[in-house]
């Protein structure tokens, strides 16, 4: 945890010193749209050298403003091909709400596989979570794992999804107010 920490500092320190220029800025967009891009497509895609670019892509890496790299999954096919799947959003309001007890669920929440997304939010209750479980039972047992067993969580207010009509994982980006422009 302590290694963890001092990287996240570490990150941040670099990120606080670090001038973006629109190269860097077209380098994040065109990563966030499509990370498997080769080292070569992006240079070409961007009008860099390869060296280039990579040396860019690491420098943004290093400075923690590229988190990670993954696959997105379709959770509509996935939950088809497997015959299963429920999502749920639920509203969790705490009865005591200092530091030691928000971070108590927090914990609790973002170490279980089932929660996607945990987010602190104000006003109203303390915390959104979306969660992605295989059925309604699944759904119960996580209920009584992250919320009846514990005494501080006075009210859970839950949303089943019937349907997604947007998923975006893509970051806003702007400069100086202006959205990064495609052709720069």
């Amino acid at each position: 945890s302590t290694d963890s920490d001092e990287k996240r500092n570490v990150c941040k320190a670099i990120y606080i010193n670090m001038e973006l220029d629109h190269i860097d800025w077209r380098l994040l967009d065109a990563l966030q749209h499509d990370a498997s891009l080769s080292n070569q497509a992006l240079a070409e895609r961007l009008r860099l050298s390869p060296p280039t670019a990579l040396r860019r892509v690491r420098r943004l890496r290093e400075a923690g403003l590229i988190a990670a790299q993954v696959a997105l999954l379709d959770e509509d096919r996935v939950a088809a091909a497997q015959g299963h799947g429920l999502t749920a959003l639920a509203e969790v309001s705490l009865d005591r709400q200092g530091a030691e007890q928000l971070d108590a669920i927090e914990r609790r929440a973002v170490q279980d596989s089932a929660v996607q997304q945990c987010w602190r939010v104000a006003p109203g209750p303390d915390f959104v979570l979306v969660l992605r479980v295989r059925d309604m039972p699944h759904y119960q047992r996580l209920a009584e794992r992250l919320f009846t067993q514990d005494a501080n969580v006075r009210n859970v207010r839950v949303f089943f999804a019937t349907r997604r009509a947007k998923f975006q994982t893509q970051v806003p980006l702007a400069r100086g107010g202006q959205p990064v422009p495609d052709d720069e």
